[in-house]
């Protein structure tokens, strides 16, 4: 077979001088080199941020309190610390109970920090089931307040005097109220029970239902209702009120009497939390006396401390509330079915 004839070598590729050969092994070289130096960089990155992790350089906050109001102040939180802020907020229709059985769910692994509610009976069902660290383990600030509102322009109906009268047949299918078995209505509504007896509360909330009033998901949605004139007057919150107000300015609230409630803030660091250090930060934040008067600006509360109020309200007791609560919400289920 004649040298033309030579089929070439498997390797005809690679450069047979020494030259060529050297710069195939440079121009490798450099390839594996920068592949190397972005696992390292990316290994260096990781290392940081589980540092930073352990460090406790986050805060894992499970807020009841509206996101609108809420997320400012925990920016500025960030802001000011350093310190990452991952927030779970809940839903209107559960308002703080789904954030509640999630809690209790957690117990014996938390994923929370930092418990910032929104009203405080579920606080102290928390804190009874030992979900807060020992010791400084929750505190209240601020202050919002139940409320029964009315449109600012009313001429149909006289203002309701007092809950009772939400009973009364000119009040037939006029009125709004939430759904009673979440947030701050049950609270108002057990806080009643606990007033004024099982049985006259038992009538009352009887009455309430036969009188037919709308039952809607969230003391916003009841505020709004009464705005747009779907009902002449709501059983809701303060804040829900000033809400709709800022929008539309056509809500008033009536005066607060005794057989309405106060509602606190709270904030509570959650027992074997896994950034306890930052928590701690987090919860002496929002006792801030500047805070409050920041959540008062926007409308999510009313005052700062409920000292302020001169008119005698509801003052329930509160390990009473708690050991009633199931029997009290069956009872309700019954009365008001959906």
């Amino acid at each position: 077979m004649s040298s033309v004839d030579k089929k070439p070598p498997d390797d005809s590729n690679w450069p047979r001088d020494y030259f060529g050969r050297a710069e195939m092994l440079v121009r490798r070289w450099l390839v594996f080199s920068w592949l190397f130096l972005a696992l390292g960089i990316w290994l260096m990155l990781s290392l940081f941020s589980c540092a930073e992790r352990r460090s406790g350089r986050e805060v894992i906050v499970y807020a009841s309190q509206d996101q609108v109001y809420a997320e400012p102040v925990l920016k500025e939180f960030e802001r000011e610390t350093g310190i990452r802020v991952r927030a779970v907020f809940d839903s209107e229709a559960a308002k703080t109970v789904g954030l509640v059985n999630r809690l209790l769910a957690e117990r014996r692994h938390p994923q929370c920090d930092v418990f910032w509610n929104g009203e405080e009976f579920r606080t102290h069902q928390l804190a009874a089931q030992n979900v807060f660290r020992e010791t400084n383990a929750w505190t209240a600030f601020g202050y919002r307040s139940r409320r029964i509102a009315i449109a600012a322009t009313r001429t149909n109906l006289p203002p309701p005097a007092s809950l009772v009268d939400l009973t009364n047949l000119a009040y037939r299918g006029r009125a709004v109220l939430s759904y009673p078995l979440f947030g701050t209505t049950a609270t108002h509504f057990l806080a009643l029970r606990q007033k004024w007896g099982a049985e006259r509360w038992r009538e009352w909330c009887a009455a309430l239902a036969a009188n037919r009033p709308f039952i809607v998901d969230g003391n916003s949605v009841a505020a709004q209702f009464v705005a747009r004139g779907e009902a002449e007057v709501g059983l809701t919150d303060s804040d829900d009120i000033a809400a709709v107000n800022r929008e539309r300015g056509n809500l008033r609230a009536l005066p607060l009497t005794a057989d309405m409630l106060l509602i606190p803030n709270t904030v509570a660091v959650i027992r074997n939390c896994p950034h306890p250090d930052s928590a701690q930060q987090l919860f002496a934040y929002l006792q801030r006396r500047a805070v409050a008067e920041k959540l008062v600006a926007a409308g999510a509360i009313e005052g700062v401390s409920p000292a302020e109020i001169t008119t005698p309200t509801l003052q329930p007791d509160w390990s009473a509330l708690l050991r009633d609560l199931d029997a009290a919400t069956e009872e309700m289920k019954k009365v008001f079915r959906r």
